[in-house]
């Protein structure tokens, strides 16, 4: 004999409790394209209407605004930050939005503007960045956002050069702030030979740039003791083999008309910031100055630093490194957070190594470049 069949309400509730697994498992399956649609402005670039500029004239448009921290040196730098703000209505965040401060505030600069703190007055612009979402699709109107916001870092860059008239240079860019940074160094600094000649370096940290776009005025950095060069860098694990094809696959590069266009195959510039060599092979664990977790930290206050923890070899135009272990260097928080510049920094004491002596290196060619001026003027007379 057979039991009793269902009733109309069983299945109707068997058939509910069906439907809500079967939803539970898209979600899972499908949740970070939900999570990126929602951050989709759902409307073309070419009829957005962008937030207000800043006016750089304005201390409140700056995040940073030659700030300085004891014992720091003679440098005046300028930081262009990561992307903070994940995007949703705007294609372009506005100034001042309040996650994407804190973001910036709490992790971005005590992690990554950090170590170039004792080089001397650390400037960091903000900006009507790029979304989040814009770096998560190849879509045109994606590429038109993120070639938006340089507007707005070659205008801070102008009234934060007219702050400076003279001395030591450094640039630093970060993710979405190295790859406007590369955009700037070729439109602005790397034809002009006074500009030139007060560059410590350029760091391009974070962001797939073109090697053989590298202006030659501004040359990749071929070794520690070398000044006006540039150092680049795209991190990926060493056993991570998938993220280092997307990284690659996915990278934009600009063009001569200021676009954003695909690496194409190109080679990647990849300068290893633990021994600021190009093609120095693989560092050793006790070649690595220190890795550390800042976030927190108010600006100024200098992390512990754990060294000795990785090795690093540029390949394939990316910086391989073994990992580091230890709850300070994991990512935390939502599906947004893992996208964003990591909240720890492997590389903290060598870039602080590294521009210290480019820095020292700068002095040396200032120094020796004098006595040859005035050995000419009194020739001359």
């Amino acid at each position: 004999m057979t039991g009793p069949g269902l009733t109309f309400r069983q299945w109707v509730g068997w058939t509910g409790l069906g439907l809500v697994l079967l939803l539970a498992a898209a979600v899972g399956v499908w949740r970070g394209d939900i999570l990126r649609a929602g951050l989709d402005p759902q409307i073309p670039f070419q009829t957005y209407e962008p937030p207000a500029a800043p006016d750089y004239a304005d201390p409140a448009a700056w995040a940073l605004l030659d700030a300085r921290t004891p014992g720091s040196g003679d440098a005046a730098v300028f930081f262009v930050h990561s992307t903070t703000y994940d995007g949703g209505r705007e294609w372009n965040g506005r100034i001042g939005y309040p996650e994407a401060d804190a973001h910036l505030m709490r992790v971005v600069l005590p992690n990554h503007a950090g170590p170039f703190a004792r080089a001397g007055a650390v400037s960091a612009p903000r900006y009507r960045q790029a979304s989040l979402y814009t770096r998560l699709t190849l879509r045109d109107d994606a590429r038109e956002a993120r070639a938006f916001a340089y507007g707005d870092i070659e205008a801070a860059f102008e009234v934060w050069l007219a702050r400076h008239p003279e001395g030591p240079l450094v640039l630093v860019g970060m993710e979405q702030g190295a790859e406007l940074l590369d955009r700037l160094i070729k439109a602005r600094v790397a034809a002009d030979p006074a500009l030139i000649r007060r560059i410590v370096a350029v760091y391009l940290i974070d962001a797939i740039i073109a090697a053989g776009d590298v202006p030659q005025t501004l040359p990749a950095c071929a070794r520690r003791d070398q000044a006006g060069c540039v150092l680049a860098f795209s991190a990926v694990g060493d056993d991570d083999d998938g993220a280092a094809a997307r990284r690659l696959r996915r990278g934009l590069v600009w063009d001569d008309r200021g676009r954003l266009v695909d690496l194409d195959g190109r080679a990647a510039l990849c300068v290893n910031p633990i021994d600021g060599r190009r093609d120095g092979g693989t560092t050793s664990v006790r070649a690595h100055a220190g890795a550390t977790n800042a976030t927190g930290l108010e600006w100024g206050a200098r992390p512990a630093l754990q060294g000795r923890l990785i090795t690093a070899t540029c390949r394939g135009g990316l910086l391989r490194h073994s990992h580091a272990r230890g709850e300070s260097f994991t990512r935390a928080g939502g599906w947004a957070e893992r996208r964003k510049a990591l909240p720890y920094n492997l590389f903290y004491g060598d870039l602080e190594a590294d521009v210290r002596a480019r820095a020292a290196a700068w002095a040396q060619r200032q120094s020796e470049v004098r006595p040859s001026r005035q050995s000419n003027s009194a020739s001359s007379t």
